[in-house]
């Protein structure tokens, strides 16, 4: 699978990866700006104006003729905001690529930010953080970022706050905007069965206008942890089900380590037939999902185990989690070569499934392009995923699954965070 990346005269870059065989074609378009560049007082602008935009353009000025021009071609849109960037998508036949390029280049660069609007949708989003926090599968990891980086803007919640939603006005969304959305700092990625060449033009054609500035952009302060024992946060509610999330602080996501993280949370959580699976569900059955994941900032990580169990399992079910982290770190319980080889082709058949859909293969391409990284393509990863070994694997345990980095967020009928913090020591 290859890529082509070039950049307009004006500075915004254009990412396409050709997929021949394909009908269809998805357009993202992507801004390096999210939670973690906003100020306090104005915390949850970046979703909201991912809401916003959708309201209506210059040329659409309402949210039903944006979605009428959308469905006229039998397309999906979509968007979403993380930590550090926000983008807007829309998939189609590619013989409507005109038209995406056309509402997308409205909605993002020309929306009418009406204040009726802005109003009507802090509403929305005031009954969207209601939902995630009357949802602890959703809010369990927003949560173990509050206790992994505590005192950091990436430790605020992504939604914002009631409070700075309900106080952030049209002048802010201006200034926001002027800020972050320009073009040395706008990314398009088109993946699907359309040519080069059309991409191009049609790039030009609707984001070749814009006028490039100077600006400083927004730099947030790079995140130093000052953890030095095991913390725990709690947040008491009254389920039948208590949910938990253990983990550390991990790889940024440029790391040299980045892909024997990788297979080593493969070994750990990498489907039915992992350590955590099989201690965790398939021996005791303390849980129904189970699941090790990884996250990445430009300058830090994670690695996290979820579990959703019966409270009077939650003690249980953290120690065998931890114990897994330990003995690999300890190598108590070494990784044979059939576990590393299954690992590994885990990870690779894993990216492979994903990358059928255009819409994960702007994802695999574009954030990296986004920050300005190197970009390998599957070929090259499943090649560096090979070269990992079990030594590296070890070391890797060790340096990382250590006490000072070691957090625990709890959500379930708990009053106290003592039994959690003595089970973690």
């Amino acid at each position: 699978m290859n890529y082509h990346l070039e950049t307009l005269p004006n500075k915004v870059r254009i990412l396409f990866v050709p997929m021949t065989s394909l009908e269809s074609a998805t357009v993202t378009v992507w801004v390096k700006t999210g939670s973690r560049n906003e100020t306090n007082d104005i915390a949850g602008i970046s979703h909201f104006l991912e809401h916003i935009v959708f309201k209506g353009s210059k040329k659409r000025p309402s949210a039903r003729e944006i979605s009428e021009a959308v469905d006229a071609i039998g397309g999906e849109f979509n968007a979403s905001t993380s930590k550090e960037w926000t983008n807007f998508h829309i998939k189609a036949r590619k013989e409507s690529l005109d038209t995406v390029f056309d509402v997308l280049s409205d909605m993002v660069l020309n929306p009418i930010l009406n204040e009726k609007e802005i109003e009507r949708e802090k509403g929305v989003i005031i009954e969207e953080i209601a939902m995630y926090e009357d949802t602890p599968i959703y809010q369990i990891g927003e949560v173990f970022e509050r206790s992994l980086f505590k005192g950091d803007n990436l430790g605020r919640d992504v939604i914002g706050f009631e409070k700075t939603v309900k106080n952030i006005k049209k002048d802010d969304f201006v200034l926001y905007r002027k800020r972050y959305y320009y073009p040395e700092n706008i990314l398009i990625s088109v993946s699907g069965g359309v040519d080069k060449k059309e991409v191009l033009t049609l790039t030009k054609k609707y984001f070749g206008s814009l006028k490039p500035r100077k600006v400083k952009e927004g730099v947030f302060e790079t995140f130093k942890s000052n953890q030095s024992d095991p913390e725990v946060i709690l947040v008491e509610k009254k389920n039948e089900q208590a949910h938990l999330m253990l983990g550390f602080l991990g790889e940024k996501r440029d790391s040299k380590d980045r892909y024997i993280e990788a297979v080593t949370s493969s070994i750990l959580g990498g489907g039915m037939s992992s350590r955590m699976f099989t201690e965790v569900r398939e021996k005791r059955g303390l849980a129904y999902a189970v699941k090790v994941s990884t996250g990445h900032y430009i300058d830090t990580g994670e690695v996290l185990t979820y579990a959703g169990v019966d409270p009077k399992n939650a003690l249980k079910a953290i120690q065998i989690i931890l114990g897994e982290y330990y003995a690999l770190a300890r190598k108590t319980k070494k990784v044979t070569s059939k576990e590393l080889s299954k690992a590994k082709e885990y990870l690779k058949g894993q990216l492979a499934l994903s990358l059928e859909d255009t819409g994960a293969v702007n994802n695999f391409f574009g954030i990296r392009a986004l920050f300005n990284l190197e970009i390998k393509t599957p070929e090259q990863v499943f090649k560096e995923i090979d070269k990992i070994t079990e030594d590296e694997i070890y070391e890797f345990a060790k340096r990382v699954f250590t006490e000072e980095k070691l957090n625990l967020a709890v959500i379930g009928p708990f009053n106290q965070k003592g039994p959690f913090e003595k089970v973690l020591n």
